[in-house]
């Protein structure tokens, strides 16, 4: 379940997929499978070689890819989550939801 997040924000999240731009949008989250995680980040391209070129830097395997038909993406969440964020200079987002590496 996500919340925490505007219409306008996703909408936002959606053009720049759509558009092949690398875009980032952090929701809270539940999910039974990782009761420790509280936010999930969304990371995603509609150009698959960029979005996988993106992941390479970061170490994450294109498998982990959430091949959504049009808004293919990483989920992150946890230390991944916050060190991502950090490194790509998302400090909107780590200090909306006060994200900490931990």
């Amino acid at each position: 379940m996500a919340f925490g997040i505007k219409k306008e924000e996703l909408h936002k999240w959606k053009k720049n997929v759509e558009q092949g731009k690398i875009a980032f949008i952090t929701h809270y989250w539940q999910d039974k499978r990782f009761p420790q995680c509280k936010t999930v980040t969304k990371v995603g391209c509609r150009n698959l070689t960029t979005l996988k070129e993106w992941g390479r830097k970061y170490d994450l395997q294109p498998e982990w890819i959430h091949y959504h038909k049009k808004y293919p993406h990483f989920d992150l969440f946890g230390h991944l989550q916050f060190d991502i964020l950090t490194a790509e200079k998302q400090w909107e987002q780590i200090n909306r939801f006060n994200l900490k590496r931990g």
